[in-house]
Parts: structure tokens; sequence; C-alpha cells
């Protein structure tokens, strides 16, 4: 739930029509300018001039399809928590820019505490996580340790911001 002091940011730079198609957009992505026009209350022009705004003030990053990772056969969600044994800045670039050559890696967070990343990473199976972790994880730049959290199940997913 957005609170009262996030929806006033927001209005100051964005009206009720902006939320509206940021809203429906990220729910699906597919609709037609047609369609979300209607969906939103704007005719085809209207609405076609405010995604267009939005997305080149980058309100709108990109439009992409969300695929299903079990149908995909990439049955394993692993979390790991990273430490990085320098933590000069040219250091912590190197291991930032390393994690986007690495397929696997779908999310990288540089966190707070005891340890300095953290990763989520989509495999097939514990065997293909376990030979990453090997051949990959640990020889990436200036990494002290790797710490590894399976995810059992799933309880909640999703890429909708709460606006």
């Amino acid at each position: 739930m957005t609170t009262g002091a996030q929806k006033a940011n927001m209005s100051e730079q964005l009206d009720d029509y902006d939320l509206k198609i940021l809203r429906t957009l990220q729910h699906n992505a597919d609709y037609s300018m047609n369609e979300l026009g209607d969906k939103i209350g704007l005719s085809h022009t209207p609405c076609w001039r405010r995604v267009k705004r939005l997305e080149e003030e980058g309100y709108i990053k990109q439009k992409i399809s969300v695929l299903d990772a079990k149908k995909l056969k990439l049955n394993v969600s692993v979390h790991a928590y990273i430490s990085i044994l320098k933590h000069d800045e040219q250091s912590l670039l190197s291991f930032e820019n390393s994690v986007n050559s690495v397929a696997e890696i779908v999310e990288c967070y540089s966190i707070t505490g005891d340890k300095d990343y953290l990763l989520r990473i989509v495999v097939s199976s514990v065997e293909a996580y376990e030979s990453l972790l090997k051949k990959t994880l640990v020889h990436l730049p200036n990494v002290a340790s790797v710490n590894s959290v399976f995810a059992l199940k799933q309880v909640k997913y999703t890429t909708e911001l709460p606006i």
C-alpha cells in the first residue's frame, strides 16, 4: 500500500492520468494505445503523448514479457550473499561490472550489514548452481566469500511497484 507521503511526492510530478497509465502498463504492457486509453479514460492521441513523455522522462524504462521460470526448467532460485575483499571504489566497481556478464544472476544489490552484496540467481538444478559457484561466482573480482540460501517456495513475486 502506498503511503500518503509517497503519493504526495509522486503527485508533484505525475497527475492521476499518468499514474493510471503506469499502473495499467505495469500490469499489462501489451495493450494497444486505444485499449490503454479506454482503460484510463483518455482518447488515443493524448494517451500516446503521455506514454511517450513517461518513456522520455524515464518513468517507463522498458516493456518486457515476464517469463515462467518453471516452464523453462529454471526451478532453483538462490540468494547468494557476497563478501568482498577490498572496499575501495575500483574493487567494488569491478565486481559490480562483472555480475552483468553472468546470465544466471538476475538481480544484484549492494547491501548493508556484514555482507556486501546480495545476488538472486536462477538455475535449473542444485548441481547447476554448484557448477556456477565453483566455476564463476568464487572467481568474480574481489570475492572473499559466498554464502548461499536456496528458496524452498516462491510465496510472492511481482514486478508491479506500489504506485
